[in-house]
Formats: C-alpha cells, structure tokens, sequence
C-alpha cells in the first residue's frame, strides 16, 4: 500500500472516531443525579414559665398525638397566687356593684332623721335667743347668757348645713368618676386572675402535631427555667429530601416535579415531589460531593416525600433521579 493511501485512511478513521463521541456527547440526556440526607421538621418543646418538671411521660421512641401532654411543671405557686388575686378580684367588682346600687333607702332615712334633729335644735337655738335679746334689751337678762344662746344657734345652723349636705350626698348617689375609677381597677383585677391562669396553663406543654419524641433533654425532679428544652419532637410523616443541583442542570428542576429517591438499605424507589427550590446559589457541602466538585455554586432542591409507611428517617442518605418519574410513580 502506497504511503498516501495510508495516510488517507488514518484521517478518515479518526474524523470516524470523533463524530461519534460528539453524537454521544450530545445525545447524553439521561437523569439528573443527586444525593442529599432525609429531614424532617424538629420542634423543641418547653414551658414557658419556669420551675419543676413534676412530669414527662414519653421516652425517646414514643409516638405523640397532637395535644398530649408530654411534660408538666409544678405550678403551686401560680396557684397560691391565683387565688390571692382572685379574692382581690372579688373585692373590686362588689366595691363596683356598691357603687352602682347607690344609696340605701336605710342610709336616706337615716339622714333625713338627722337633717330634721338638726332643724329642731335650730329653731329651739333662735327662739332661745330672740327671747334672751329682749330681756337683755329690758335688762333683765345678762349679756353672757344672750351670747351664749347665739353661739347655741350658730352651731345649731352648722350642724343643719351638715346634715342638709349629706342628705344631698346621699340623693345623688356615687360621682361618675368613683364608678369610672372602680370599673378600673375591677379590669386590672381580672387582668391578674388572666396572667396568673395563664401561666398555670402554660406549665403544662401539650405536643403541637403529631410526631416522634427523638430526644429526650430534662427528667423529671430538674428545675428548669423558662423556655428550657424539655424534649425535641420531630414529625416524621413529612419528611423531606435536601439535595443540591448545579446551575447548568436547574433550568431543568421545577416545582411539583416527581423525583425518584432511592435510600440506602432498600431495593424500592419512592416518589417524591419538589417543592422548594432555593434562589440563592451556595457552595456544595463537604458530606454530599467530592472535593473537586465542592468549589462548584449550587442551588438547594427540597423534595416532600410521603412517609405513611415509615420508610424514611431523619438523617438518612438519599439519592435523587430528576426526569425518571415524570411518566408517573415508580415506587
């Protein structure tokens, strides 16, 4: 074979060649890959007020309904409180009702009687002395003695002053102001009483939603202080998968898309869903990608998982396939 043969068919062997890396180059759309961990939502639990935790009945391990009790405080002291404030309480809103009621008919006899003594001894004072002026003016009575029964009736017109303005007193009953005044301080009253029940209630911390008691931090017999942590609930049947894409794979990922996940330890693969899609790029954490990759900017993807079965737990690794569940699921 002449050499220029040979060349020729080199050249054509390897432009051959490199056609068909190009074609599988760009033919490579297979699915996204990703790896991330299981998560799920974590809620300390704590009383706020503080004191000491009388109960907390759930191990780690133990399911939680929402609402159960799953710690208690002692709250004895709340309660001697609760009933000094509430005494007090009682004492404002009769004081109140008092006032309201008015004036007794008791009370207005009572001074109608004094007013009208009063006006007695009035008239007998100025007719007293109206008689003593005259004999003084003939002589026949001294000087003192008309003095004194002047002085009798000053004290008597006094005293019908006094007993004409109580009787007024007593008609027209409390001032607007007195009632304004107490109403006020019946409000604080029951204001305390609330506080007071309240922090009674707040003693006893009841589990916010369904869920798993994953940690279990205070026992009981410990004084704790407001908002300690008692105990961490996690609530398992919402997980979800947090996974890291590139900025060239993410015009791809959407909102609402199925994912396959596949989990360590299990031959199934399980849809999921993505709902949450991160708008701010960050670098790939060291425990998901190789050193290499790790100076890459990527984007955090969320995926809700379905739990019902118990197969995922918080902190177990996941493995995501974008655009292989998109025909429908394939657990």
């Amino acid at each position: 074979m002449k050499p220029r043969t040979s060349l020729m068919i080199v050249i054509v062997v390897a432009a051959a060649a490199l056609a068909t890396v190009g074609c599988r180059q760009g033919d490579d759309s297979g699915p996204i890959h990703a790896s991330g961990h299981i998560e799920a939502t974590e809620i300390r639990l704590g009383a706020k007020v503080g004191g000491r935790l009388l109960e907390a009945p759930f191990e780690e391990g133990d399911e939680v309904g929402e609402g159960e009790v799953v710690a208690r405080l002692d709250a004895i002291d709340a309660e001697h409180q609760l009933a000094q404030v509430r005494a007090d309480a009682a004492a404002t809103d009769a004081r109140l009702r008092l006032l309201l009621a008015g004036t007794r008919a008791e009370d207005l006899r009572r001074a109608e009687d004094q007013l009208a003594q009063a006006q007695t001894e009035l008239d007998a004072a100025r007719r007293d002395f109206d008689r003593l002026e005259g004999l003084a003016e003939r002589g026949t009575a001294t000087e003192k003695a008309r003095d004194d029964t002047a002085t009798r009736r000053d004290i008597a017109e006094r005293a019908v002053a006094a007993a004409k303005s109580q009787l007024d007193k007593l008609v027209a009953g409390p001032r607007r102001q007195e009632i304004e005044t107490a109403r006020a301080k019946r409000a604080a009253a029951e204001a305390r009483v609330a506080a007071v029940e309240q922090q009674i209630t707040d003693a006893t911390v009841p589990a916010p939603r369904n869920g798993v008691i994953t940690r279990r931090v205070a026992e009981p017999g410990e004084v704790l202080h407001p908002g300690a942590t008692i105990a961490v609930l996690t609530d398992i049947a919402r997980p979800w998968l947090t996974v890291w894409i590139d900025e060239p794979n993410l015009s791809q990922v959407n909102l609402g898309d199925p994912v396959e996940v596949r989990v360590d330890g299990s031959a199934q693969s399980f849809t999921g869903a993505v709902s949450f899609i991160s708008p701010v790029a960050e670098f790939t954490p060291k425990n998901v990608q190789t050193p290499d990759e790790r100076a890459k900017l990527v984007f955090r993807v969320k995926i809700s998982l379905d739990n019902t079965d118990g197969h995922f737990k918080p902190g177990m690794p996941g493995d995501a396939y974008f655009g292989v569940a998109a025909a429908g699921p394939v657990r």
